[in-house]
């Protein structure tokens, strides 16, 4: 028997491009349901959908991978192009293009911990815009009246920032912002607390922290949200977080790092028995400087007794003496009225500086906007009335004089035939021609019976 012959014989499996490319996706899907590979990231794509698009490399091969918009926003870091990572994940098809494709359900980044290597990411973007600038930080002010707190109620470091406030200032007040310092919701939290205590209006200082913890306990405090948060702030912050061998994003960010929520209260505040002993060191080196004086002018008074003869020694003497106590005595007078005149201008210059505080800029000029809007809103009504009324008119104008207005009062246009040409004058038309006669409401057509060229119109009863 021939070959075709056996060939025709035999029974054909023929199968559809789907069913095939289906029974590979099976057959590959239940081959490798789990597995890690190893490779480069490259061609990474990120459409409106939010799932990422990404193939892995290395020297020989690729291998195409998709990792969807829920993956990836449980990734601590930023997937990009250079990366090299484990992918741990499931081979399948991608029916429409027949093409094999790793989706993937964890990434980890090779050499760095996906922790360290977000953190180093957020610091270069960062950085990159300036937010770690010396010369954007702002000094603390010197005592403040009213600290905010942005922690948990439930930790250690709330108690001892109250605790070391209370022991160097017993009077200050405090405003707490309540927040969880770790967990999904703690950045948001965090960064919601910071904005809430920079609409207070009588908040001088912030402090951001918490106690201390792995880099995961602390995380919060590496968010971008954050970072963002206390960058944005009016009001000085000083950053709090752990001890002092740890560091965060929000430390590089904040006017003043602390190295623990102790140093932190530490900071913020002055001590009051430190005030109290700085007035008593400059009021003793005060008198110290009077009395040095004072021995400075006796000794020349005896200097000048000394030199000079004196018909009366002793009452020239009383006299000097005298005269030094006097002097003395104008010297604690001009020293007092100097420091008095000092203390005056010091309190002017704060008075003045709260008159022109910003605050109250910015209330007269959120009025002064207010009246604006107001006035531009009545302008634009009126503009708009205005409007209205002058369209009315010049339609009413235009309606009368109308073609169809004209027509309407009993007159006609009259056209010649057949080329529908206006007649002007009777001259125009000759007797036989056909003309058509317009009316308001439809036409006549009607034939030229005589010509009048110069005779009058006859008015109509």
């Amino acid at each position: 028997m021939a070959l075709p012959d056996l060939l025709e014989g035999a029974q054909r499996q023929v199968y559809t491009v789907s069913a095939l490319t289906r029974e590979i996706r099976e057959h590959l899907e239940s081959g490798y349901p789990d597995l890690w590979v190893e490779g480069e990231v490259s061609n990474l794509r990120r459409p409106g959908s939010g799932h990422v698009y990404f193939t892995l490399k290395d020297e020989k091969a690729q291998l195409r991978a998709v990792l969807f918009k829920m993956v990836d926003k449980r990734l601590r870091f930023t997937l990009e192009d250079g990366l090299k990572v484990l992918a741990r994940g499931r081979v399948t098809v991608y029916e429409p293009r027949g093409e094999y494709q790793l989706n993937v359900d964890h990434v980890e980044p090779m050499g760095l911990g996906p922790l360290e290597l977000a953190f180093q990411q957020i610091c270069e973007r960062l950085e990159k815009e300036g937010l770690f600038d010396e010369d954007r930080k702002r000094p603390l002010p010197a005592l403040p009246e009213r600290v905010g707190i942005v922690t948990s109620i439930s930790g250690a470091a709330i108690r001892d920032i109250l605790r070391i406030l209370g022991q160097r200032f017993p009077r200050i007040s405090v405003l707490i912002a309540p927040v969880r310092v770790q967990g999904e919701e703690a950045a948001r939290e965090i960064a919601g607390a910071i904005e809430d205590l920079n609409r207070q209006d009588d908040v001088d200082v912030i402090i951001v922290g918490r106690g201390g913890g792995s880099i995961e306990d602390l995380w919060a405090f590496n968010e971008e949200r954050v970072a963002r948060a206390i960058a944005a702030s009016r009001i000085p912050v000083i950053s709090a977080v752990g001890h002092e061998i740890d560091f965060t994003i929000a430390d590089f960010v904040a006017d003043v790092r602390a190295p623990t929520p102790t140093a932190a209260a530490e900071i913020a505040v002055p001590k009051a028995a430190d005030l109290s002993s700085r007035i008593q060191e400059l009021d003793a080196r005060m008198a110290l400087r009077v009395a040095s004086q004072a021995r400075s002018l006796r000794r020349e008074l005896r200097s000048l007794l000394e030199r000079r003869p004196f018909r009366r020694p002793r009452a020239g003497i009383h006299e000097r003496q005298q005269r030094v106590d006097m002097l003395v005595d104008h010297l604690v007078g001009a020293v007092g009225r100097e420091l008095d005149l000092k203390r005056r201008t010091a309190q002017a210059e704060a008075r003045r500086l709260l008159t022109a505080a910003p605050r109250g800029t910015l209330a007269r000029l959120r009025t002064r906007a207010q009246g604006l809007r107001e006035a531009i809103f009545r302008c634009a009504l009126h503009r708009k009335r205005l409007t209205r009324e002058r369209f009315t008119s010049l339609a009413h104008r235009l309606e009368a004089a109308s073609p169809l207005a004209i027509l309407g009062r009993g007159y006609g246009i009259c056209r010649r035939l057949p080329d529908l040409r206006i007649l002007r004058k009777a001259s125009s038309a000759r007797v036989g021609d056909g003309v058509r006669v317009d009316l308001g409401k439809g036409h006549l057509v009607c034939g030229v019976q005589e010509v009048h060229p110069k005779e009058e119109i006859l008015e109509g009863t």
